[in-house]
Parts: structure tokens; sequence; C-alpha cells
């Protein structure tokens, strides 16, 4: 629960913003004491990765009280030390790696408590199309307002923008610029400036990257938030859009963003400016990933020169795409993508062959979390058909590494079905309904 003490300085500093919204906060760190860091230790991960010093949560909280009050001095005196992070490979989903950053467990305190300094301020200027990565938003609500902006809006023109690794891109001249816009504050911006200077540990040697801020940092996202705010959100709210045409919209979640046109000429407009618009602050559109999609509903049938544009695409996961409604209405359904159904059973799989051995109660229940978790970020409306693909391999899945165990034969359905009665499986089902139509 968090501290009224905290709350209570928080309003204060969103009051503020909200206000003066020109104004440049030159004495926030005021406001960190014990009671802030407390909280800030309060919402940090206990069973999180390690970083280079191998201190894990457990370890920090033997001498939890003093450790904070010399965090907070440290902070205040300028005395921080920010530790290099530790790099971390993960698989990407389209294939390669992408680069993770572990700060040690210290720093992800500190960070959490300079997050919770500078979300006040710029949760009043972000602007509504973005989405990713702050408080009381969510890609569900990003999703909704693609859906409306495409059949209240009439968005025909989808361009589908991926930014060529953008977290490994940001400009920190730029990014201390923006930041001056709105924090002028000696204490809290040195401290960045340590984090953005902390280099990284890989294979034993530190190194110290010119440009970008390492994915899984706990103030990442919201530098980056910051960065995209001021180089696309307000550039296109407030200089693109009164010059087009037609309707348009934005919806950003992080890096990943859609635009959507009424007219294709709009697109072509935007299209021409974006990219140095976008180079100007060192980045730069992926060129494989970012296209135009065809998106009306009752497209042209003889084209003399038909353009081979395509006329689905994918966005958080969801395939995008027409279709008609129960009713024979025209209708924006949002379907589980194939990659991503793939990837699901491939993961429910791996699972169930791992936990072969345990006892079945303890697989069912490790099995019902996971199609739950499924459930709740894929059960949205027009995607129930997909849900019950994916439970329906998760349960051939089980029974196939169930006949692997033991002499027991799950072969026979009749044997496994006598399984399901009793330890059944969650229903698949739609928890986040859309208005249908």
């Amino acid at each position: 629960m968090q501290p009224e003490s905290v709350s209570t300085k928080q309003e204060r500093i969103a009051t503020l913003a909200r206000r003066n919204p020109a104004m440049a906060f030159t004495s926030l760190n005021q406001y960190i004491d014990y009671a802030w860091v407390r909280y800030a230790y309060e919402l940090t991960r206990k069973d999180g990765a390690v970083g280079v010093d191998g201190e894990t949560g457990e370890d920090y909280a033997v001498d939890l009280e003093r450790n904070l009050h010399s965090l907070v001095d440290r902070l205040k005196s300028g005395r921080y030390y920010a530790p290099p992070v530790r790099r971390h490979y993960i698989e990407k989903a389209e294939g390669g790696q992408r680069g993770l950053g572990i700060p040690c467990f210290e720093d992800k305190v500190a960070q959490r408590a300079m997050v919770m300094l500078l979300e006040p301020i710029y949760e009043q200027d972000f602007l509504d199309c973005s989405f990713g990565f702050r408080p009381n938003r969510s890609a569900h609500q990003a999703l909704q307002t693609l859906r409306n902006a495409i059949m209240d809006q009439a968005g025909r023109w989808l361009w589908d923008v991926d930014v060529r690794k953008y977290f490994d891109s940001i400009e920190y001249p730029k990014l201390r610029e923006f930041l001056a816009r709105r924090v002028t504050d000696g204490v809290v911006r040195r401290v960045i400036d340590k984090w953005l200077k902390a280099g990284v540990l890989e294979d034993g040697q530190r190194h110290y990257p010119e440009t970008g801020t390492p994915q899984g940092g706990v103030i990442s996202p919201l530098l980056s938030n910051i960065y995209l705010h001021y180089v696309l959100d307000e550039w296109f709210t407030d200089e693109v859009q009164s010059r087009l045409k037609g309707r348009s919209a934005l919806v950003r979640y992080c890096d990943d963003f859609v635009m959507v046109f009424e007219f294709i000429k709009d697109f072509e407009r935007v299209q021409r400016v974006l990219g140095k618009r976008l180079e100007r602050f060192g980045l730069q559109l992926h060129p494989d990933k970012t296209q135009l999609v065809d998106f009306r509903f009752q497209r042209p049938q003889r084209i003399e020169q038909p353009t081979p544009l395509p006329t689905t695409f994918k966005f958080l996961g969801f395939t995008h795409l027409w279709a008609k409604s129960r009713k024979g209405k025209w209708v924006v359904q949002q379907l589980m993508a194939k990659d991503c159904l793939a990837r699901a059973v491939k993961a429910i799989s791996d699972q169930c062959r791992q936990m072969r051995h345990e006892s079945l109660q303890d697989q069912h229940q490790r099995l019902s979390r996971m199609l739950k978790g499924y459930f709740a970020y894929f059960g949205i409306t027009h995607n129930g058909l997909r849900l019950e693909r994916l439970c329906n391999m998760a349960r051939r899945c089980w029974r196939k590494w169930l006949s692997r165990r033991s002499h027991t034969s799950y072969l026979n359905w009749v044997t496994f079905q006598r399984l399901l009665e009793r330890f059944p499986l969650p229903v698949p089902s739609i928890i986040r309904p859309y208005t249908t139509l």
C-alpha cells in the first residue's frame, strides 16, 4: 500500500506540472526521504535476476533500514555510484537476440525512486496516443484505441512503423535536452547521467556505449517514452495532423506504433518527412518491418496496376483484419497472431516435457496458470476460436508428455478424458469484450 506521505508528494508534483506546463522543476530531490525509497523498495521485484555484484533482494533486506538510509544520503549528496549493468541476451520472436541490461538490486531501487519523481510530471505532458509503460494504461487500451480509429475515423491506410534498434539509438545530448525542459534539479540530473554513463559488463569486459538506454533497467521505459514524446507524439499531433486533408491517428506502445490515415495522399506526405524527422534524433525506420497496409474493407475489384500491399497487419501480438460480424456488418477483428500461437504452444509443450515426472496435481496447477495467463491477454472479442485452438493444443501436449513418463498409457483419449475430469483445464473466456456491431 502506498504511504500517504508519498502519494501526497506525488500529487503535489503532478498538480504543479499540470498548472505550469512550461515550468522546469529545480528542487525535486527534496521529496526523497526514507519513506520514499522504502516504497520504491516495496515496488521492486525481489526475485529478479542479479546484477554484477550478485546481491539478491534477500541479501539487501538483511540490513534493510541501514541500506535505505545510506541510499537516501548518497543520492542527495551526489556520492551515489552507478555500477555497470550486466548484459544478458534473450531470443527475439522474429529471430536474433535482444540485449538486456540487468542492474544491481540497489540500482533498481534507486531507479524506481527516480521514476516515482518523474512520472507525476510527465504524465501531465504525455499524450493520449501513448500507452506503453505508463501507469493505468495497457496494451488492451492501445488495441481498443486503434480499432476505434480505424472504424470510427474511416482509417483505410495504415502505416505499421518499426524503429530500428530504438533503445540502442537514443542520443544522450538530445535526451538531456528534452529532460531539461521539465527537470533541472542537479541531484536528479546527475544521477540519470551516471546511469547513462555506467557502461555495460559483458564477458568480463566493461564498455561504454555512446548512445542508447539498456533494455531491462527500471528507468529505461520512462526515458524512452520521454524521447519519443518529443520526437514523435508532439510533432505528429501539433504539426502534422493539422496539415492533412483527412482524418488521422497515431497509436504508440513504447517504440511500436501505427499511423492511421483516411487518404493515401496523407500517408505519402507523412512518409516523405517522417524518416528525416527521426534521423535528426539518431533514429531510423526499419526498412523490412515498416510497411503500408491497404486496410480498405471494400477494395476495388479491378485495378490496372495493382500494388501488392498487405491487407492485414500485426500489432501487440494480434493480427488485425476486416470481417463481417454476426449482424452482417464489417468490423475490425483482432486475432491472436499465428506466430504468437505457435510460440505459446511450444512454451506449453516445453513446460509439459520438463514437469512430466512431477505429480499430476502440480502439473495441472502449473499448466492452468500458463493458460490463464494467455487467456488474460488474448481474451478479447472475436478471439474465442484461437483460444479454443490453444486450449486443444495444450491438452494434446499434456497427453503426449504424460504418455512418455511411465507405463501408464494416456494414448487412449478415453483414459485422458477421465484425467481431465479430475484435473480440468481452464475454459477459454473473453475477459475483455468489445462492443460488437
